[in-house]
């Protein structure tokens, strides 16, 4: 696992090598173990190293037999052994073991075209000098990031933002519709960035750099097309092949590696599959300690499946005055754009946890995107019958009022606050009700926590439209498969995957996620959607896929996110620090209404209205601007 950067200067001006550097230093984090840089004329690439495999030779930049093409990646290419065999029968000559040279070979042999031919997460970059081109590419699902920014002097691109902030001449001005994407979602999704003028390349997306112009193709996608002509059983096998032959790709290391333990089905299905190869695991859990309210400690289960399958197991526990405002500050340091899942704090944990035994842990994410694993799924399976059933005076008049005055839980526990998210957006159309079910203010008029300035600027900056048009792609016919369309397009790379790439790197600690394997994802959106949820129980075909893998405690467990009981803790160890921070006198210009933020703290504080996600993406924005902007 890396971090690459790279400059191009426009006006042939050679590349500066102490830049390439400078911009390394940044995300040093990314790679401790060693430093590469190669520099030709007005082009110039450069990496950070966390040694993976093939310690030895496997220093990177990476050429070919003449030097006439290079590489700078980020990633793991999971097949290469296999790729390698082929290359070397076509007349190829390898100078390392390393699966970045695969990437060289196998670009001179089939162009762009390559890509098709990887299984891996990846983000490279290229420089063929015979061609004078420059070609970056990002993996299928996004599971590795890649930024860009061009001006008229120069492209930059970089793993991490930070490294293209080294430079004076990149004005820190904020994109507004990536403002109202942020307080909708909490994340701000591809390709837009905080920053004006810097842009995430999609994932499944390549980038050609030719004559100072930029390219950009899609060369992957995923279509969902159901089939019927395979009974619930062909289906499981097939499942399980894949699944364990991603596992077992995925366990190639030169270093120590593990696994992420939550006691939840995805994570303890990787372990099965691991034991098969590996006869001692190493796996961890975390649980949160104190009073932690609704909030499940899901470590027993982790527990019953080590005692299964003998792991090394470890845990640790989260304690309030483990969180602190310092840790909020080095978590938003770690995005450099504002990111407001508050999944983040456990996963600071576990990662930190983690790279005290190894350099490589094995995770269950992608499987509620698979399996239609998370509740807002059956929200909107139930909103489809809710609308269709039950007469329009009940779904407009009478249940709203009677839920609105619902008293919301102190300790966190959510069944309230989504009952009445899903009777306010029970009449919309498909649609319009998934993205009331994701969107931060859906239970307060967004525009009122902005200032009157900041609402005439983003009056014409509504990021709604483009989440829409995920949903309305062609890629899914039925309902149900263009929401796990639009979240495999949104919420998974932006959310998921951001988290998990920022904070793992943050500990240089590489994480590998078998669910995402692309032949996988492929085959489960053939899957009917009846199977994946069926009796109104989210993720049935994989427990009953998995049933003779795990505990049995373990199947019938009801699903725990892997989240903080952040509401818990804003009503106690936070609340200062958060009233303190939104309503002191700002540092930043004034980008919202004081008296309105006023509101929706004392909603939460009363128990009135679960604020926890509105009032976290308001601190960190404040948090992150006073860092990145106002410096």
């Amino acid at each position: 696992m890396c971090g690459i950067v790279g400059i191009i200067n426009k006006s042939n001006k050679p590349v500066n090598e102490n830049d390439i550097k400078k911009m390394c230093s940044t995300i040093i984090h990314r790679g401790p173990d060693d430093e590469g840089v190669f520099v030709n004329d007005a082009i110039g690439i450069g990496m950070r190293r966390l040694n993976i495999i093939d310690l030895q030779t496997g220093r990177q930049p990476i050429h070919n037999e003449d030097k006439s093409v290079w590489v700078v990646f980020n990633g793991e290419i999971y097949n290469f052994k296999e790729l390698r065999e082929y290359l070397i029968k076509k007349g190829h000559r390898f100078y390392t073991r390393s699966d970045t040279e695969v990437i060289i070979h196998m670009y001179e042999q089939e162009g762009e075209k390559c890509l098709q031919k990887f299984n891996g997460m990846f983000a490279f970059a290229i420089y063929d000098l015979r061609k004078n081109k420059i070609f970056i590419a990002r993996d299928r699902l996004g599971i590795k990031p890649l930024f860009y920014y061009e001006n008229n002097d120069k492209i930059l691109f970089a793993s991490e933002i930070k490294a293209m902030l080294i430079f004076d001449s990149l004005k820190r001005e904020i994109n507004w519709r990536a403002f109202n994407a942020f307080f909708t979602l909490s994340y701000i999704p591809s390709p837009m960035t905080i920053f004006k003028g810097i842009f995430k390349l999609d994932p499944g997306h390549y980038m050609v750099v030719k004559n100072k112009k930029i390219k950009i193709k899609k060369y992957w996608d995923i279509c969902f097309e159901p089939k019927t002509d395979m009974n619930e059983k062909k289906i499981a096998e097939r499942f399980l092949e894949l699944f364990e032959d991603s596992v077992r790709m995925r366990m190639m290391s030169d270093v120590p590696l593990g696994a992420f333990l939550s006691g939840g089905i995805d994570s303890s299905a990787v372990v099965a599959m691991m034991s098969r190869y590996n006869g001692s695991v190493e796996t961890l859990s975390i649980g949160f300690g104190g009073d932690i309210g609704a909030y499940d400690d899901e470590r027993k289960y982790a527990r019953s499946v080590s005692e299964k399958y003998r792991t090394i197991h470890r845990e640790y526990e989260i304690k309030p005055s483990d969180f602190d405002s310092s840790l909020i500050e080095k978590i938003v340091r770690a995005f450099d754009e504002p990111f407001a899942d508050h999944g983040v704090i456990p996963n600071y944990f576990v990662c930190k946890m983690a790279k005290e035994n190894m350099t490589v842990a094995l995770s269950g994410l992608g499987g509620d995107e698979n399996f239609s694993g998370y509740p807002r799924y059956l929200g909107f399976y139930l909103g489809e019958l809710y609308n269709k059933f039950i007469p329009e005076i009940l779904r407009a008049k009478i249940f709203p009022r009677i839920v609105e005055s619902l008293p919301e839980s102190r300790g966190g526990e959510v069944t309230i606050n989504w009952i009445k998210r899903f009777i306010r957006s029970g009449g919309l159309p498909d649609a319009e009700r998934y993205l009331n079910y994701v969107n931060l203010l859906s239970s307060y008029p967004s525009n009122t926590l902005f200032s009157k300035d900041v609402r005439k600027i983003i009056e014409n900056q509504n990021y709604s439209l483009d989440y829409l048009s995920k949903y309305h792609t062609e890629n899914a016919q039925i309902s149900m498969d263009k929401v796990y369309y639009t979240d495999i397009k949104t919420y998974l790379p932006d959310d998921i995957l951001a988290l998990t790439d920022r904070i793992s790197m943050l500990h240089s600690l590489e994480v590998r996620v078998p669910f995402l394997d692309h032949r996988l994802m492929e085959f489960c959106a053939t899957i009917p959607h009846q199977l994946k949820m069926k009796y109104f129980q989210p993720k049935y075909f994989l427990k009953q896929a998995t049933s003779h893998l795990l505990p049995k405690e373990v199947i019938k467990h009801k699903k725990q996110g892997f989240v903080a009981p952040m509401s818990l803790w804003l009503n106690n160890e936070l609340r200062d620090y958060a009233h303190d921070v939104l309503l002191s006198k700002p540092k930043a210009p004034e980008f919202f209404d004081n008296k309105a933020i006023a509101e929706v703290l004392r909603q939460h504080f009363n128990g009135e209205q679960l604020n926890t996600s509105k009032i976290w993406a308001l601190l960190i924005f404040k948090i992150w601007y006073g860092i990145y902007v106002n410096v």
